[in-house]
């Protein structure tokens, strides 16, 4: 985990991604991150079946569906609202002209009951691009070459749901064992490492390190997102919990994972923006 394990910072180089901002106008209706990916989800699966199993279902060669894109709500910033971020993980570039035409044919589509159409204002790049890449890395997010290591004390954070599952039961108090052993299976997955030894043994290593790390006890409370199914043609709650731990001494060799989390997001519903980290030192206000 730490410079001295290359194999964590190999996994996340593999992950490339790229991510927009996009400035809404959604007259007459008030859109949720949920509603505007149903009618996404569906005028790309319209366009083009292939484009919509690899993007929106995440279908591949591993036995499990990871999909390659995270809808989530923007920061709240009444200038640009309103606004959600979309992130596209490994898409291809011509599977990524369709997700835009995709976007183009939902905003025709329109939102709610009443099929109201909307438009995206503006369209903003959020990532930066790494030369001879399309795209940037989750390592070069992670670990950007005029930054430091988080040292002193530090907050980890949950502003949007987190769902961890275990035995098919939320994970409602979660200690930093469990955030980290959730964070390695969802970069894993968007890694596409299998799941045989290395995966095992990334697994058990940062285990090791997290119970190594002094951390305050979880705070926080229950919160639920409501999502319309069309499949089952009714709203469904997925539970979830808010909240935030203290390291009185920092992350220590977890810095790199959990600052890739805050990019990749971690847990049940990543698609809907849930899961997303954010870590900030204790007593400095949070950057934009």
């Amino acid at each position: 985990m730490n410079e001295a394990n290359p194999s964590l910072s190999a996994l996340l180089g593999r992950i490339r991604l790229r991510g927009w901002r996009l400035l809404l106008e959604t007259p007459g209706t008030r859109a949720s991150t949920p509603m505007l990916r149903g009618v996404w989800g569906r005028a790309l699966r319209h366009l083009d079946f292939e484009a919509y199993n690899s993007v929106f279902a995440g279908l591949g060669p591993q036995h499990y569906s990871t999909p390659k894109y995270i809808l989530r709500p923007a920061p709240p910033d009444s200038r640009i609202a309103p606004a959600v971020e979309l992130i596209l993980f490994g898409v291809v570039p011509a599977y990524e002209e369709i997700v835009w035409e995709a976007w183009l044919v939902a905003c025709g589509m329109g939102l709610g009951p009443e099929r109201r159409p909307f438009r995206i204002r503006k369209r903003e790049l959020i990532t930066r691009d790494e030369p001879g890449i399309c795209g940037s890395t989750l390592l070069h997010l992670a670990r950007p070459t005029d930054a430091r290591p988080f040292s002193g004390a530090c907050r980890i954070g949950f502003e949007t749901p987190l769902r961890i599952l275990r035995r098919r039961k939320l994970v409602e108090r979660p200690s930093l064992k469990d955030i980290v052993v959730a964070g390695i299976r969802r970069v894993s997955q968007l890694a596409e490492l299998e799941r045989g030894f290395d995966y095992r043994d990334l697994s058990r290593s940062a285990a090791e390190i997290a119970q190594r790390i002094p951390a305050e006890p979880w705070s926080g409370e229950r919160m639920n997102l409501v999502r319309w199914s069309a499949a089952q043609r009714k709203e469904i709650e997925l539970y979830g919990i808010v909240g935030d731990m203290v390291l009185p001494n920092g992350p220590g060799e977890l810095w790199l994972l959990l600052s890739a989390l805050q990019w990749s997001h971690l847990g049940k519903g990543t698609v809907f923006g849930m899961g997303q980290l954010e870590m900030t030192n204790v007593g400095h206000d949070r950057e934009d």
